[in-house]
């Protein structure tokens, strides 16, 4: 069976390789992105089965790569995360994230939050 494949948008570097490296060995095949615009020009290039989103970027923030998923991807699955407030991930589930995480993240509930969504 192929492996479930996961576009990672964040910004920070060192955040989106230990990211990339917990998904890579929990089995899933993973892509990378620094930014909003440069993790759509990827999602649109190649759709992946969920994206994992920071909301705070340059560029395009987290909460407009949401909205730009979802309206032209209905089934798109987003997970966001951000290290700012609760005030963004309520906005990031109101625009469509199926799921939200503070930072700094819990890293086995958000596995846990990866593999519900990837099953549902």
């Amino acid at each position: 069976m192929k492996p479930a494949t996961i576009l990672i948008i964040e910004d920070h570097a060192s955040v989106r390789t230990l990211l990339a490296q917990v998904l890579e060995d929990a089995g899933y095949q993973v892509w990378e992105a620094a930014n909003g615009r440069e993790g759509l020009d990827q999602f649109r290039a190649h759709p992946v089965d969920l994206v994992l989103t920071d909301l705070e970027m340059p560029e395009m923030n987290g909460l407009d790569v949401i909205v730009e998923l979802t309206h032209a991807f209905l089934n798109v699955k987003v997970i966001a995360m951000s290290g700012r407030s609760v005030d963004e991930l309520q906005k990031a589930r109101l625009l469509g994230a199926r799921q939200t995480f503070p930072k700094p993240l819990d890293l086995s509930a958000l596995l846990h939050g990866i593999q519900y969504e990837l099953q549902h």
